[in-house]
């Protein structure tokens, strides 16, 4: 069969720990940006969540060429930054918007690709086989920490010691938290599955930028705080608070740059927005999603002390749905 071009990557669900543990596989979560590679005698490809074309954004992707040069394949995984040996989201964001990055950015904000599923082999899609056996594929494949690539084992779930002892560790070290994924899982390209479970130590979200406030002091000139959106369960562009933490100079100007394309005359939203924060606002379309960690939410939906993270290029607008 031949290759399969793009692969919409399988999306998971946010949740607690399964009680069914003995069911499930735990790996880390990476607090990077979704890649799915393909490896075949023509060399490397990469798409994004959004099945566009990354290839040029990360070259450290083709050494894949080099360590599988017998197989075809399609690989899942997630391109990452690391800092003082912790993912780091901030820093990849030096990355993430660079469609050419030369030589210097590469040497200064190195990225590996954290490979966690098989998709294809040798002409075979793996769609159906579930996710221990697709594992197991992988693991005979034999890429574990060559160069810029690595392959993470995962946990089984019914080792209820070393599941306790995978918690604490990713507390300890304010990892983002653990995915769990039932053994017995197929992949489902582009769906967002339940059988895939997202177990946070802390909370993040993506949000859409539909406006800002002008910055006051030394931010005078430029973006002060961003007004936040997502789409509830109808469909309709809601409020949810805004953000004015988080941000370097770089990323202030940045965003300033990517906005100011975007202005409109009226709010993007489908209910009112407090007066306190329509007030000498700057309304764009809502086309730009971001990253936000916040401790809460109240009981109308906002964000309770939110914090930027940065922006997504790799995530649609309208895949920015409030979770139930």
């Amino acid at each position: 069969m031949t290759m399969p071009w793009p692969v919409r990557p399988m999306m998971a669900d946010t949740g607690e720990l399964p009680a069914d543990a003995g069911r499930w596989g735990l790996e880390l979560k990476w607090d990077g940006v979704r890649a799915i590679a393909y490896v075949s005698a023509d060399g490397v490809r990469a798409s994004g969540r959004k099945a566009g074309d990354v290839t040029a954004r990360y070259p450290e992707l083709s050494v894949l060429a080099d360590l599988l040069p017998q197989h075809d394949v399609v690989l899942d995984g997630e391109v990452v930054a690391f800092e003082d040996g912790r993912p780091s989201f901030e820093r990849l964001q030096r990355r993430m918007h660079v469609q050419r990055p030369d030589q210097r950015l590469i040497r200064e904000v190195p990225v590996r690709y954290v490979v966690f599923d098989l998709l294809f082999l040798d002409g075979h899609p793996l769609y159906d086989l579930p996710y221990a056996d697709r594992r197991a594929l992988l693991a005979d494949l034999d890429l574990a920490a060559t160069g810029p690539v690595e392959v993470p084992p995962y946990l089984d779930g019914g080792d209820s010691a070393q599941v306790k002892e995978l918690i604490e560790f990713t507390r300890e070290q304010r990892l983002e938290g653990v995915m769990a994924k039932r053994l017995d899982s197929p992949y489902r390209p582009g769906r967002r599955v339940e059988f895939w479970r997202k177990v946070k130590n802390f909370l993040t979200r993506e949000v859409i930028v539909c406006g800002w406030k002008p910055g006051r002091g030394r931010r005078e000139g430029g973006v002060g705080s961003l007004l936040l959106g997502e789409y509830d369960l109808k469909g309709r562009l809601c409020f949810v608070g805004h953000v004015g933490t988080g941000f370097s100079d770089r990323a202030l100007d940045e965003l300033y740059e990517a906005l100011w394309p975007l202005r409109r005359a009226a709010s993007p939203y489908d209910e009112a927005v407090p007066r306190e924060f329509a007030r000498d606002a700057q309304w764009v379309e809502p086309l730009l999603v971001g990253d936000v960690a916040y401790s809460a939410r109240t009981r109308d939906g906002r964000l309770r002390f939110p914090s930027w993270r940065g922006r997504r290029d790799d995530k649609d607008p309208h895949e920015v749905i409030r979770e139930p």
